[in-house]
């Protein structure tokens, strides 16, 4: 997949904007998702950091059940693709369809010459079609050196849909640098930023093809609850980051 398709998959030229939601208990949770599809945003991430993924998947059921035709990415916190791949395919047999899993730890290492783990994590994706979105060089993970960066992108290119990478923590904004040798180490592939991003700086981030972002649009100092004048804003601002020579 490469930049154009991600985004028309979308149905946008511009950058992507999927809302996280921080999941407390399903109406609440449904609440934000409602606020996100009414000011245009295309879809949604929901992650568990309150509870481990037992009770996380009981709100995924009573949520795509209330909400069938939503497009629904989750992230099981801390947990790689090797476990999240399986339980997905399980819910999917059942009728929960979830169309994207973002794993925090895509297990790229760039100090090595094969990429054992990630080839594990590319085996169990077997018998789930999702997209991928597969942290690299990622906030609370194993430290990348700056000097590495560009060589752990351009690898991860290779073992997933969407490589995604972030600031130093949930909130702090990425270095522009950063983005910018991941845009060129990966080339064409599509690029997604997740922590950090605001209405205030996203312009500034104009190298990714997608925007996950959860602290930059809720009320200030609410993990949980989204603003929907700060997601309009936002939404705004990345409809206008189209690709180079993109006049559409």
């Amino acid at each position: 997949m490469d930049r154009a398709s991600f985004r028309q998959m979308f149905g946008t030229h511009g950058s992507v904007v999927l809302p996280v939601i921080h999941v407390r208990e399903t109406h609440r949770t449904l609440r934000n998702l409602d606020i996100a599809v009414e000011e245009g945003a295309p879809g949604v991430f929901l992650i568990n950091h309150d509870f481990g993924v037992p009770p996380f998947l009981d709100i995924l059921r009573e949520v795509r059940a209330a909400r069938p035709d939503v497009w629904l990415g989750v992230n099981f916190l801390a947990v790689t693709g090797r476990e999240a791949f399986p339980q997905l395919a399980v819910l999917t047999a059942e009728g929960c369809r979830i169309d994207a899993y973002w794993a925090d730890d895509a297990r790229i290492d760039e100090r090595a010459a094969m990429q054992t783990e990630a080839a594990e994590i590319a085996a169990a994706r077997a018998g789930w079609d999702g997209l991928y979105f597969g942290g690299t060089a990622f906030k609370k993970q194993r430290p990348v050196a700056s000097e590495d960066h560009a060589t752990s992108a351009r690898i991860a290119a290779d073992w997933m849909d969407v490589v995604t990478t972030s600031g130093i923590a949930t909130g702090e904004e990425a270095d522009d640098g950063k983005v910018a040798t991941f845009r060129t180490a990966i080339g064409d592939a599509p690029l997604a930023l997740a922590s950090g991003v605001t209405p205030d700086n996203a312009h500034r981030y104009a190298a990714a093809d997608c925007f996950m972002v959860a602290t930059g649009i809720n009320h200030p100092g609410n993990f949980y609850d989204m603003d929907p004048a700060r997601l309009r804003a936002l939404l705004q601002v990345a409809r206008t980051l189209k690709l180079k020579g993109d006049r559409t």
